[in-house]
């Protein structure tokens, strides 16, 4: 904590030194899919802000530094026999990019998004204050407020987020349907009884797959997913499969689910060349985002007389127009497969402001991650707005790591802008960092 404290003076000097200049994160990796405005900022560095720095299972917390990766935080606290409530899916996602944006995984049914699980955090201001939030101090507002802010109320730079026991392997259960209807309806069932995980994924409206997991002491077997062997695709192969609780929580990260066949990274001789060193959410990433700058998909595409537009997206629809979204994406933008997950109903208690879950209502998350390919040119992000659009209609709400193009009032009555304001005021009265809207939508 004394290490902890050096660094947090350290870093507010450097931010007060830079007077009233408009602020920025410094990078070297991201997790967010939009592209950015390369405007001149003063770059705060909180990369060193990398440590765990308690574990205490008795009380079922850890407390750790904002720019720790998932995939550090979980090495920490499995030793210890516990995991935090909700890791999102890949490994580099950082905890307090999760808590800043919105984290989820198959926990979330029971235990809700990241950041339901928090029980306090400090955030550097944009003025180089640094405050400590809980729900029940002065600071309440900025606590229900800072998820889905993204950087523009502040960073978090301590976190304690609630643990949960583990046990040294997860039962996982594939129930397949032929129809929507019946694994919706399994779904909620799933989600009303005693599983420790439950998500599904979709391949086709006839072919749905929901996993149901259970954590166990005893395995008969342990299957391995982190090499040649790929675990999406052993959702249709296997009907019971055991992995260890490590492999578990990352199953999904060594073909980034199913995204690494854009790369060719499915292929059994390229996976051998590339090694399992670089089958990763890591390596995927930095591939995708230098053939972003240099182009090459689009231009291939177009030789083939092909427009292309990237939909990655994740959206939290209410359980009960869950088999409408389903509908309307299969029919309107036809990418597959598609992740689900199910959320537990939010807290009347604890309504947060940027992320507005009704509270009693079941929502499921889908994530739909790929390029759209078609003859006809459209206007650019035409699928993506229809996905706003009819996740808007259908009562639900996005995420905003991804493209976003809502109109002003369209963003404002999904994001509460109203309530936004009053936080922006308080919190960062001189505007040194971007509005909301500016970074999510304008690209800033």
């Amino acid at each position: 904590m004394a290490a902890h404290a050096a660094r947090r003076a350290r870093l507010v000097a450097a931010l007060r030194s830079a007077g009233d200049a408009p602020i920025g994160l410094a990078r070297s990796t991201s997790n967010l899919f939009r592209e950015r405005a390369g405007q001149p900022k003063h770059r705060i560095d909180l990369r060193e802000f990398r440590r765990v720095l308690a574990v205490d299972t008795a009380a079922g917390w850890v407390d750790v530094e904002g720019s720790t990766r998932y995939e550090d935080l979980v090495a920490a606290t499995l030793p210890h026999r516990a995991m935090p409530a909700v890791v999102p899916q890949l490994k580099t996602i950082t905890v307090g990019g999760a808590a800043a944006g919105v984290g989820i995984e198959a926990t979330s049914f029971r235990h809700g998004l990241v950041h339901d699980t928090l029980l306090e955090y400090d955030v550097l201001l944009p003025d180089g204050r640094i405050v400590t939030c809980t729900p029940a101090n002065e600071h309440r507002d900025l606590f229900l407020g800072f998820p889905n802010s993204y950087g523009t109320l502040g960073y978090a730079i301590r976190l304690r987020q609630r643990t949960l026991p583990v046990r040294s392997a997860v039962r996982v259960e594939h129930r397949r349907h032929g129809d929507p209807r019946g694994f919706f309806d399994d779904l909620a069932r799933q989600c009303e009884g005693t599983a420790d995980f439950v998500d599904g994924v979709v391949f086709g409206a006839n072919d749905l797959v929901l996993s149901v997991a259970r954590f166990v002491d005893e395995a008969p077997w342990l299957s391995d997913y982190t090499f040649e062997r790929i675990y999406y695709r052993s959702l249709r192969e296997r009907e019971t499969d055991y992995l260890s609780a490590h492999d578990y929580l990352w199953r999904w990260d060594t073909d980034w689910f199913w995204c690494s066949k854009n790369l060719y990274a499915q292929n059994p001789l390229v996976r051998r060349l590339l090694g399992r060193e670089r089958l990763n959410s890591r390596f995927y990433t930095r591939v995708m985002r230098w053939n972003a700058r240099r182009g090459l998909t689009r231009r291939l595409a177009r030789l083939r007389g092909r427009f292309t537009e990237s939909v990655i997206q994740d959206v939290d629809i209410p359980l009960a127009r869950a088999g409408e979204f389903l509908d309307f994406l299969l029919r309107e933008v036809g990418i597959l497969p598609v992740w689900i997950c199910p959320i537990r109903p939010a807290d009347a208690s604890m309504r947060f402001t940027l992320y507005p879950l009704e509270p009693g209502v079941r929502y499921v998350n889908f994530g739909f991650w790929d390029v759209v390919e078609r003859r006809a040119r459209y206007e650019p992000g035409h699928f993506n707005r229809l996905v706003e659009r009819e996740v808007m209609r259908l009562g639900g709400i996005k995420s905003l790591y991804s493209e976003s193009f809502f109109t002003r009032d369209e963003f404002a009555r999904a994001y509460r802008m109203d309530e936004y304001v009053a936080l922006k005021a308080r919190y960062d009265p001189a505007g040194r960092a971007l509005g909301l809207y500016e970074k999510c939508v304008l690209r800033g």
